[in-house]
């Protein structure tokens, strides 16, 4: 170790300190730690934090500035007017028994009379260093060739505060700079700090919007194509341990916590490990007799809605089945009473003991519910299963899919039977092409999704220029050169469709409504109000950022509101932008499932936890719709209103049209239109 020891920091310092109290009139004494106490008249009331770090800085480098002291009142002891935290770091290696109870500490001796004044010298007439000059300094330090544990020892603090240090003094000297002017933050320095490429850091501070600065969009700027091995389903189910030892690349946030800042570089390794721990599930399922079993770690609600279901019936269970039943049920209701009784004090490791014991109980339940189901004859080898994971890494299977052909087969087979003859449809009912989907949700519930749909309608129409070009061309051709009055989701007289709230009161803070406003705000900062210096400025404006502007005030005009389930308002513009919901909407309780029946909320979650429906039918509602809410929490799904809005774009664009929305050059509408991609 190269840092003096304590009693010679000590000595050195006393001595420095003695020489500067010359021809002042006070006095520099050693006076032994027992006769020092804290003075009333020390003007500083809060603070003291850190002690035992001052402790530790003091026991490996000494106390490196002297105390200010006056003589207390009985003649004996002295009392510390300037340097609370040190004297308590101070008592507090005394009693670690690092330091003896009469160490003789450096104190300045001064008038008593001069007591405050000297306090408040000390705590107004000095100036905190930068926090980059710290960061800087240790860098400094570790370039000396200082160990990391050393200097951590040093300050009392951990290697970790010590490497993260590091880490930020290593960030590009431009955002070092504009943090030293308080052009950037602390935390979004930190977040920058997740690579160490200074180019990369720059272009996602420097080249983002203002608004799309924060924290959190920094940080998933830079690992957008990595994945969070703390939130990604397929990562927690392999585990971060087995894909390590794979030899899977990581990357660690220094400054994230323990359960997060890990982010997984190889997907493909990723995928390949999930589906070989997949694989013993898929066997099994297999030998159910299924024709066909896929496994599909990432299966979403969009892939598994392309499937038809085989129905099945429930068989009434045998008497020891039922008994096994009514045991299990009986269990699981005494571990809810439990966790639900708030008079009893329950620790969280109890807490969780407590809830796996009822998940393994659910899963008993849900085999014994499995074997209870009987299918038609000839439809398990014909039909088949996924093998997936829900959106918290547990494994689902779902059960009695079938392709388009082998739908077919199995009509066929079934011909001339009555079709729905006790049986029961394990999943969402089979709708015949053609019949129109049955109306289950209220006039209110549907106006408020379509005010969601709007929004996000809005929003894509915003992102493609071209379709509200074709939009706007649409509308004016069918009413001047066609003489037409066909209805149409433009209004072309150019009134903002923006008072959605009335429908849904959540659709302010949406995705969709965020980014539009956002970039409502930014053209209204960029354009002049004065419509002569307004038709001047558009007139001189490149043609790729007059159509960004159009399509905002496009998608601004477009409304969809409707009160009824079957209908698609703007059903040709949707298809015309690929709006896909699932990008835009998330299944929430208050959004949805606490405005539907039980029977309707049982009937989403057999889609997405399948498993866990047996469960939640023993609930309240509205324990129904907050369990529903978590468990679709990433799954995808989507209530019927919004299926027939899942479509792809159309195949062809003009020549002069980029394909990817809002990728028009690099002028700032380009990037208001790329501000709602990231929104979604």
């Amino acid at each position: 170790m190269n840092t003096a020891t304590l009693h010679d920091a000590t000595a050195i310092a006393a001595a420095v300190q003695s020489v500067a109290a010359i021809g002042t009139g006070q006095d520099l004494l050693l006076i032994p730690l027992s006769r020092l106490r804290p003075s009333s008249r020390n003007v500083r009331k809060s603070g003291g934090t850190s002690i035992p770090e001052l402790a530790a800085s003091i026991a490996r480098v000494g106390l490196l500035q002297n105390l200010t002291v006056v003589l207390s009142a009985d003649g004996e002891h002295y009392e510390v007017v300037a340097g609370r935290r040190r004297l308590a770091a101070l008592k507090l290696l005394v009693k670690r028994r690092k330091l003896a109870k009469d160490h003789e500490v450096p104190c300045l001796l001064v008038p008593d009379a001069a007591a405050r004044t000297v306090s408040l010298t000390e705590n107004v007439q000095r100036e905190a260093m930068h926090p980059a000059d710290q960061f800087e300094a240790f860098a400094a330090l570790v370039a000396e060739g200082r160990a990391v544990e050393d200097i951590a020892a040093d300050f009392g603090v951990t290697p970790l505060v010590v490497h993260r240090r590091l880490k930020l003094a290593n960030v590009s000297p431009r955002l070092l700079a504009d943090y030293r002017a308080d052009a950037v933050t602390l935390d979004q320095l930190m977040a920058l700090a997740i690579t160490d490429d200074h180019a990369a850091q720059e272009a996602a501070f420097y080249e983002a919007s203002q608004w799309q600065r924060d924290p959190e969009s920094l940080r998933d700027h830079l690992t957008h194509e990595e994945i969070d091995a703390g939130r990604d389903p397929v990562a927690r189910f392999v585990g971060l341990e087995a894909y390590e030892q794979a030899g899977g690349a990581t990357r660690r946030d220094l400054f994230a916590d323990e359960r997060s800042g890990v982010f997984l570089a190889d997907a493909v390794l990723l995928d390949t490990l999930a589906r070989d721990k997949l694989a013993a599930v898929a066997d099994e399922v297999r030998a159910e007799g299924w024709g066909w079993v896929d496994v599909a770690p990432r299966a979403t609600y969009a892939d598994l809605h392309r499937f038809q279901r085989v129905r099945a019936a429930r068989r009434e269970p045998g008497k020891a089945e039922a008994k096994r039943i009514a045991k299990l049920e009986a269990e699981q209701a005494k571990l809810q009473e439990r966790l639900d009784d708030e008079n009893e004090a329950i620790g969280d490791d109890e807490a969780q003991a407590l809830r796996d014991a009822m998940d393994a109980i659910g899963k008993d339940l849900d085999a014994i519910e499995r074997k209870l189901r009987v299918y038609p004859v000839g439809a398990v080898p014909m039909a088949g299963a996924v093998v997936s994971l829900d959106s918290e890494g547990a494994v689902v299977v779902h059960r009695g899919l079938l392709r388009e052909d082998e739908a077919k087969a199995l009509r066929v087979q079934q011909r001339g039977a009555e079709a729905g003859d006790d049986v029961r449809e394990a999943g969402t009912q089979e709708q015949t092409e053609g019949d129109p989907p049955a109306l289950t949700i209220s006039e209110k519930l549907a106006r408020r999704l379509s005010a969601h749909r709007t929004a996000a309608l809005q929003a894509e129409v915003a992102r493609h220029p071209h379709v509200a070009l074709v939009a706007v061309v649409h509308r004016l051709a069918q009413r001047i050169v066609l003489d037409g009055y066909h209805g149409s989701p433009l209004n072309i007289s150019a009134d903002p469709q923006d008072r959605l709230e009335q429908h849904a009161p959540d659709v302010a803070e949406a995705p969709a409504a965020v980014g539009m406003r956002k970039v409502r705000e930014a053209w209204g900062q960029r354009l002049p109000e004065d419509p002569e210096v307004l038709f001047a400025e558009l007139l001189a404006m490149p043609q790729s950022e007059l159509l960004s502007l159009l399509a905002v005030c496009v998608g601004f005009t477009v409304s969809a509101i409707t009160s009824r389930e079957g209908d698609r308002p703007g059903a040709l513009l949707a298809q015309a932008v690929g709006l896909d919901m699932s990008q835009w909407w998330t299944p929430t309780a208050a959004g949805y499932f606490e405005h539907v029946s039980r029977a309707k909320a049982l009937e989403a979650v057999q889609v997405f936890a399948p498993g866990e429906v047996h469960r939640l039918a023993k609930l309240k509602k509205t324990q129904i719709a907050a369990e529903a809410e978590r468990l679709a929490a990433g799954s995808g799904w989507l209530p019927a209103m919004f299926h027939a809005l899942v479509s792809v774009a159309p195949e062809a664009a003009p020549p002069d049209e980029a394909q990817e929305p809002a990728a028009v050059g690099d002028d700032e509408s380009a990037k208001d239109a790329q501000a709602l991609a990231e929104a979604a």
